[in-house]
Protein backbone atom coordinates (compact mmCIF):
# COMPACT_ATOMS: atom_id res chain seq x y z
CA UNK A 1 0.00 0.00 0.00
CA UNK A 2 1.36 3.46 -0.84
CA UNK A 3 0.94 5.57 2.30
CA UNK A 4 0.72 8.34 0.88
CA UNK A 5 -1.68 7.76 -1.69
CA UNK A 6 -4.01 5.70 0.51
CA UNK A 7 -7.58 7.51 0.28
CA UNK A 8 -9.31 6.34 3.30
CA UNK A 9 -7.25 8.15 6.44
CA UNK A 10 -9.81 6.76 8.86
CA UNK A 11 -8.26 3.10 7.59
CA UNK A 12 -4.95 4.55 8.20
CA UNK A 13 -5.42 5.63 11.24
CA UNK A 14 -6.71 2.64 12.56
CA UNK A 15 -3.90 0.49 11.04
CA UNK A 16 -1.53 3.18 13.10
CA UNK A 17 -3.93 2.94 16.34
CA UNK A 18 -3.91 -0.68 16.47
CA UNK A 19 0.38 -0.80 16.40
CA UNK A 20 0.13 1.73 18.84
CA UNK A 21 -2.31 -0.53 20.98
CA UNK A 22 -0.16 -3.33 20.47
CA UNK A 23 2.66 -2.77 22.08
CA UNK A 24 2.10 0.73 24.31
CA UNK A 25 -1.48 -0.39 25.86
CA UNK A 26 -4.52 1.89 26.63
CA UNK A 27 -2.43 4.38 28.56
CA UNK A 28 -0.68 7.61 26.74
CA UNK A 29 1.88 9.49 28.64
CA UNK A 30 3.64 13.28 29.22
CA UNK A 31 6.15 14.38 30.90
CA UNK A 32 6.15 16.49 33.87
CA UNK A 33 8.56 19.65 32.92
CA UNK A 34 9.96 22.78 33.66
CA UNK A 35 11.30 24.74 30.55
CA UNK A 36 14.56 26.44 31.05
CA UNK A 37 15.53 28.73 27.60
CA UNK A 38 19.21 29.09 28.41
CA UNK A 39 19.70 31.42 25.31
CA UNK A 40 17.48 32.70 23.05
CA UNK A 41 20.22 33.89 20.41
CA UNK A 42 21.48 31.77 17.43
CA UNK A 43 24.18 31.64 15.14
CA UNK A 44 20.72 30.43 12.60
CA UNK A 45 17.99 32.25 11.10
CA UNK A 46 15.32 29.58 10.58
CA UNK A 47 11.99 31.30 8.60
CA UNK A 48 9.58 30.57 11.31
CA UNK A 49 11.28 31.39 14.65
CA UNK A 50 10.73 33.79 17.40
CA UNK A 51 12.42 31.95 20.06
CA UNK A 52 15.47 33.63 18.79
CA UNK A 53 16.27 37.18 19.65
CA UNK A 54 18.68 39.38 17.46
CA UNK A 55 21.78 40.94 19.24
CA UNK A 56 20.06 44.46 18.76
CA UNK A 57 16.74 42.97 20.82
CA UNK A 58 16.48 43.82 24.56
CA UNK A 59 15.38 40.68 24.98
CA UNK A 60 18.51 38.58 23.76
CA UNK A 61 19.79 37.25 26.94
CA UNK A 62 21.67 33.94 28.65
CA UNK A 63 19.58 32.82 31.74
CA UNK A 64 21.87 33.66 35.12
CA UNK A 65 22.64 30.30 37.45
CA UNK A 66 20.54 31.84 39.68
CA UNK A 67 17.86 32.40 37.35
CA UNK A 68 18.50 28.59 36.00
CA UNK A 69 18.51 27.34 39.95
CA UNK A 70 14.66 29.54 40.75
CA UNK A 71 13.18 27.95 38.11
CA UNK A 72 14.04 24.92 38.30
CA UNK A 73 13.57 24.72 42.14
CA UNK A 74 9.83 26.42 41.07
CA UNK A 75 9.27 23.58 39.22
CA UNK A 76 10.10 20.88 41.57
CA UNK A 77 7.92 22.34 43.79
CA UNK A 78 5.25 21.82 41.42
CA UNK A 79 5.85 18.03 41.07
CA UNK A 80 8.20 18.76 37.55
CA UNK A 81 10.77 15.80 36.98
CA UNK A 82 12.22 17.30 33.91
CA UNK A 83 14.35 20.08 33.46
CA UNK A 84 14.20 20.61 29.67
CA UNK A 85 16.97 23.18 28.47
CA UNK A 86 16.29 24.51 25.56
CA UNK A 87 19.02 27.38 23.50
CA UNK A 88 19.97 28.67 20.44
CA UNK A 89 23.09 26.99 18.42
CA UNK A 90 26.12 28.53 19.15
CA UNK A 91 25.39 32.27 19.24
CA UNK A 92 28.95 32.92 20.21
CA UNK A 93 29.95 32.01 16.96
CA UNK A 94 28.11 35.04 14.96
CA UNK A 95 27.32 37.77 17.78
CA UNK A 96 30.01 39.77 19.56
CA UNK A 97 26.92 40.06 22.62
CA UNK A 98 26.86 36.51 23.22
CA UNK A 99 30.69 36.58 23.65
CA UNK A 100 30.17 39.17 25.53
CA UNK A 101 27.75 37.68 27.85
CA UNK A 102 29.44 34.51 27.91
CA UNK A 103 32.74 36.61 28.96
CA UNK A 104 30.39 37.79 32.06
CA UNK A 105 29.48 34.65 33.36
CA UNK A 106 32.89 33.52 32.90
CA UNK A 107 32.87 31.40 29.91
CA UNK A 108 33.65 31.79 26.21
CA UNK A 109 31.18 29.59 25.15
CA UNK A 110 27.22 28.25 25.16
CA UNK A 111 28.03 24.64 25.38
CA UNK A 112 30.53 24.52 28.56
CA UNK A 113 28.05 26.57 29.93
CA UNK A 114 25.23 24.25 29.09
CA UNK A 115 26.81 21.80 31.17
CA UNK A 116 27.36 23.77 34.14
CA UNK A 117 23.75 24.35 34.38
CA UNK A 118 22.84 20.90 34.05
CA UNK A 119 25.20 20.08 36.92
CA UNK A 120 23.18 23.17 38.86
CA UNK A 121 19.96 21.71 38.51
CA UNK A 122 21.54 17.95 39.19
CA UNK A 123 23.21 19.28 42.61
CA UNK A 124 20.75 21.71 43.71
CA UNK A 125 17.04 20.13 43.20
CA UNK A 126 15.50 17.09 41.96
CA UNK A 127 14.55 17.26 38.66
CA UNK A 128 16.67 15.84 35.27
CA UNK A 129 17.82 17.57 33.06
CA UNK A 130 17.02 16.96 29.13
CA UNK A 131 19.09 18.96 26.68
CA UNK A 132 18.26 20.65 23.42
CA UNK A 133 21.24 21.97 22.13
CA UNK A 134 20.80 21.14 18.34
CA UNK A 135 23.66 19.62 16.35
CA UNK A 136 26.76 18.50 17.87
CA UNK A 137 29.72 16.84 17.15
CA UNK A 138 30.67 13.15 19.15
CA UNK A 139 32.74 14.74 21.63
CA UNK A 140 30.52 17.72 22.67
CA UNK A 141 27.75 14.72 23.18
CA UNK A 142 29.90 12.75 24.80
CA UNK A 143 30.49 15.71 27.34
CA UNK A 144 26.92 16.34 28.14
CA UNK A 145 25.67 12.76 28.67
CA UNK A 146 27.14 12.47 32.49
CA UNK A 147 24.75 15.57 33.56
CA UNK A 148 21.61 15.02 31.00
CA UNK A 149 19.25 12.25 31.19
CA UNK A 150 17.95 12.09 27.49
CA UNK A 151 19.08 14.65 24.46
CA UNK A 152 17.19 15.60 21.71
CA UNK A 153 17.72 17.58 18.18
CA UNK A 154 14.69 17.84 15.82
CA UNK A 155 15.93 16.41 12.54
CA UNK A 156 12.87 18.77 10.65
CA UNK A 157 13.25 17.28 7.63
CA UNK A 158 16.27 15.87 4.79
CA UNK A 159 15.20 17.71 1.91
CA UNK A 160 18.11 20.06 0.88
CA UNK A 161 15.76 22.32 -1.01
CA UNK A 162 14.69 24.02 2.53
CA UNK A 163 18.04 25.45 2.42
CA UNK A 164 17.52 27.36 -0.88
CA UNK A 165 17.47 31.36 -0.61
CA UNK A 166 13.53 31.95 0.22
CA UNK A 167 13.20 28.96 2.29
CA UNK A 168 12.49 27.56 5.90
CA UNK A 169 16.48 27.16 6.19
CA UNK A 170 17.99 29.67 4.18
CA UNK A 171 21.38 30.81 6.31
CA UNK A 172 20.65 27.92 8.60
CA UNK A 173 24.37 26.08 8.63
CA UNK A 174 22.97 23.89 11.52
CA UNK A 175 20.19 23.07 9.76
CA UNK A 176 21.61 21.06 6.64
CA UNK A 177 20.60 17.52 6.77
CA UNK A 178 23.85 15.82 6.80
CA UNK A 179 24.65 18.14 10.82
CA UNK A 180 21.53 17.04 11.75
CA UNK A 181 21.85 13.45 10.88
CA UNK A 182 25.04 13.12 11.94
CA UNK A 183 24.48 14.32 15.59
CA UNK A 184 21.75 11.69 15.49
CA UNK A 185 24.52 8.94 14.63
CA UNK A 186 27.04 9.97 16.61
CA UNK A 187 24.13 10.06 19.68
CA UNK A 188 23.68 6.54 19.12
CA UNK A 189 27.37 5.75 18.99
CA UNK A 190 27.61 7.28 22.49
CA UNK A 191 24.26 5.59 23.54
CA UNK A 192 22.45 8.12 24.59
CA UNK A 193 18.83 8.23 24.67
CA UNK A 194 17.52 10.41 22.20
CA UNK A 195 14.44 12.09 20.80
CA UNK A 196 13.96 13.91 17.16
CA UNK A 197 11.32 14.65 14.99
CA UNK A 198 10.24 16.28 11.83
CA UNK A 199 8.80 19.49 11.70
CA UNK A 200 5.54 19.50 8.73
CA UNK A 201 4.44 22.51 6.69
CA UNK A 202 7.51 24.31 6.07
CA UNK A 203 8.01 23.54 2.20
CA UNK A 204 8.75 19.96 2.11
CA UNK A 205 6.70 16.88 -0.29
CA UNK A 206 4.93 14.36 1.61
CA UNK A 207 7.64 12.48 0.21
CA UNK A 208 10.42 14.38 2.14
CA UNK A 209 8.63 13.63 5.22
CA UNK A 210 8.38 9.73 4.19
CA UNK A 211 11.97 9.75 3.52
CA UNK A 212 12.61 12.13 6.79
CA UNK A 213 11.16 9.07 8.60
CA UNK A 214 12.84 6.44 7.47
CA UNK A 215 16.16 8.67 7.51
CA UNK A 216 15.32 8.13 11.60
CA UNK A 217 14.37 4.89 11.54
CA UNK A 218 17.71 3.84 9.85
CA UNK A 219 19.48 5.48 12.35
CA UNK A 220 17.43 3.76 14.99
CA UNK A 221 18.17 0.10 13.68
CA UNK A 222 21.61 0.97 13.52
CA UNK A 223 21.87 2.09 17.32
CA UNK A 224 18.36 1.60 19.16
CA UNK A 225 18.62 4.64 20.80
CA UNK A 226 15.48 6.94 19.65
CA UNK A 227 13.14 6.65 22.33
CA UNK A 228 10.84 9.29 20.38
CA UNK A 229 9.78 10.95 17.55
CA UNK A 230 7.93 14.08 17.49
CA UNK A 231 5.45 15.12 14.63
CA UNK A 232 5.43 18.70 15.31
CA UNK A 233 3.08 20.83 13.14
CA UNK A 234 4.26 24.63 11.63
CA UNK A 235 2.58 27.15 12.89
CA UNK A 236 2.75 30.57 10.86
CA UNK A 237 4.16 33.47 13.87
CA UNK A 238 3.91 37.03 12.94
CA UNK A 239 7.02 38.89 12.32
CA UNK A 240 8.53 35.77 10.54
CA UNK A 241 9.83 35.65 6.95
CA UNK A 242 7.02 32.77 6.46
CA UNK A 243 4.32 34.28 8.59
CA UNK A 244 2.01 34.18 5.61
CA UNK A 245 2.57 30.65 4.98
CA UNK A 246 -0.39 27.72 4.92
CA UNK A 247 -0.29 25.85 7.98
CA UNK A 248 -0.62 22.08 8.02
CA UNK A 249 -4.38 21.16 8.70
CA UNK A 250 -5.86 18.39 11.13
CA UNK A 251 -5.73 15.74 8.36
CA UNK A 252 -2.45 16.83 7.70
CA UNK A 253 -1.11 15.90 10.86
CA UNK A 254 -3.16 12.80 11.53
CA UNK A 255 -1.52 11.12 8.13
CA UNK A 256 1.50 12.18 8.66
CA UNK A 257 1.03 10.33 13.03
CA UNK A 258 -0.19 7.63 11.18
CA UNK A 259 2.45 7.02 8.39
CA UNK A 260 5.19 7.66 11.18
CA UNK A 261 3.69 5.07 13.44
CA UNK A 262 3.77 2.33 10.19
CA UNK A 263 7.12 3.28 9.30
CA UNK A 264 8.73 3.59 12.44
CA UNK A 265 9.81 0.28 14.78
CA UNK A 266 7.42 0.09 17.50
CA UNK A 267 9.32 1.01 20.66
CA UNK A 268 10.07 4.46 19.56
CA UNK A 269 7.29 6.61 20.97
CA UNK A 270 5.37 8.45 18.79
CA UNK A 271 4.49 11.91 19.79
CA UNK A 272 2.84 15.56 19.09
CA UNK A 273 2.55 18.54 21.11
CA UNK A 274 -1.40 19.55 22.39
CA UNK A 275 -0.71 22.82 22.46
CA UNK A 276 -0.42 23.38 18.78
CA UNK A 277 -3.70 22.01 17.60
CA UNK A 278 -7.28 22.92 19.30
CA UNK A 279 -8.52 19.48 18.06
CA UNK A 280 -5.16 17.67 19.44
CA UNK A 281 -7.37 14.64 21.03
CA UNK A 282 -7.96 13.51 17.20
CA UNK A 283 -4.22 12.78 16.86
CA UNK A 284 -4.99 9.69 19.37
CA UNK A 285 -7.20 7.84 17.16
CA UNK A 286 -3.77 8.69 14.48
CA UNK A 287 -1.53 6.49 16.80
CA UNK A 288 0.09 8.83 19.19
CA UNK A 289 1.25 7.17 22.78
CA UNK A 290 2.63 10.42 24.25
CA UNK A 291 2.40 14.15 24.65
CA UNK A 292 5.86 15.33 25.57
CA UNK A 293 6.61 17.68 28.18
CA UNK A 294 4.13 19.94 29.37
CA UNK A 295 4.81 22.25 32.01
CA UNK A 296 2.50 23.60 34.72
CA UNK A 297 5.38 26.56 35.05
CA UNK A 298 6.64 27.58 32.20
CA UNK A 299 5.31 28.76 29.07
CA UNK A 300 6.22 27.30 25.43
CA UNK A 301 9.15 30.01 24.59
CA UNK A 302 9.20 28.01 21.38
CA UNK A 303 5.80 28.58 20.45
CA UNK A 304 4.78 31.37 23.09
CA UNK A 305 1.35 32.07 21.64
CA UNK A 306 0.22 28.52 22.48
CA UNK A 307 -0.60 27.95 25.54
CA UNK A 308 0.14 24.03 27.46
CA UNK A 309 -3.20 22.81 27.96
CA UNK A 310 -4.51 21.76 31.17
CA UNK A 311 -3.20 18.62 32.21
CA UNK A 312 -6.64 17.59 33.65
CA UNK A 313 -7.79 18.51 29.96
CA UNK A 314 -5.42 16.17 28.25
CA UNK A 315 -6.37 13.69 30.49
CA UNK A 316 -10.22 13.97 29.82
CA UNK A 317 -9.44 13.47 26.31
CA UNK A 318 -7.73 10.28 26.69
CA UNK A 319 -10.31 9.32 28.95
CA UNK A 320 -13.02 10.08 26.87
CA UNK A 321 -11.49 7.86 23.59
CA UNK A 322 -11.15 4.95 26.17
CA UNK A 323 -7.10 5.53 27.18
CA UNK A 324 -5.60 6.76 30.62
CA UNK A 325 -2.89 9.15 31.22
CA UNK A 326 0.46 8.39 32.94
CA UNK A 327 3.57 10.30 34.40
CA UNK A 328 6.76 9.54 32.35
CA UNK A 329 9.96 10.40 33.10
CA UNK A 330 11.98 12.52 30.18
CA UNK A 331 13.84 9.07 29.78
CA UNK A 332 11.86 5.87 28.79
CA UNK A 333 11.92 3.24 31.67
CA UNK A 334 13.59 0.39 29.04
CA UNK A 335 16.38 2.64 28.84
CA UNK A 336 16.60 2.95 32.32
CA UNK A 337 17.23 -0.66 32.99
CA UNK A 338 20.01 -1.32 31.35
CA UNK A 339 22.82 -0.84 33.68
CA UNK A 340 25.16 1.82 32.95
CA UNK A 341 24.54 2.00 29.05
CA UNK A 342 22.24 5.03 28.92
CA UNK A 343 22.89 6.74 32.26
CA UNK A 344 25.70 6.96 34.17
CA UNK A 345 25.61 6.39 38.06
CA UNK A 346 24.45 9.23 39.51
CA UNK A 347 21.37 9.68 36.79
CA UNK A 348 20.40 6.03 37.52
CA UNK A 349 20.21 7.12 40.99
CA UNK A 350 18.03 9.94 40.46
CA UNK A 351 15.95 8.50 37.81
CA UNK A 352 14.86 5.59 40.36
CA UNK A 353 14.40 8.04 43.21
CA UNK A 354 11.71 9.68 40.83
CA UNK A 355 10.26 6.64 39.94
CA UNK A 356 9.95 5.66 43.26
CA UNK A 357 8.43 8.71 44.32
CA UNK A 358 6.26 8.58 41.67
CA UNK A 359 4.69 5.70 42.52
CA UNK A 360 4.36 6.34 46.00
CA UNK A 361 2.26 9.21 45.14
CA UNK A 362 -0.11 6.78 42.86
CA UNK A 363 -0.28 4.81 45.45
CA UNK A 364 -1.27 7.29 48.08
CA UNK A 365 -3.97 8.87 45.21
CA UNK A 366 -5.16 5.21 44.99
Amino acid sequence: MNLLLEPDLYALCQQASQIRNNYWGKQLTYSKKVFIPLTNMCRDSCGYCTFVQSPDSIHSNYMTPEQVLKTAREGQALDCKEALFSLGERPEERHQKARDLLANLGYDNTLDYLHDQCENVLTNTSLLPHVNAGALSFDELKRLKPVAASMGMMLENVSTDLLKQGQAHYACPDKTPKRRLDTIEQAGKLDIAFTTGILIGIGESWEDRVRSLVAIRDRHLAYGHIQEVIIQNFRAKEGTAMAGCQEPNLDDMKRTIAVARLILPEEISIQAPPNLEIEYGSYINAGINDWGGISPLTKDFINPERAWPQISSVATACEGLGYSLGERLTIYSRFQDQNDKYLTPNLIQRAASLVGYAAHVRGAIA
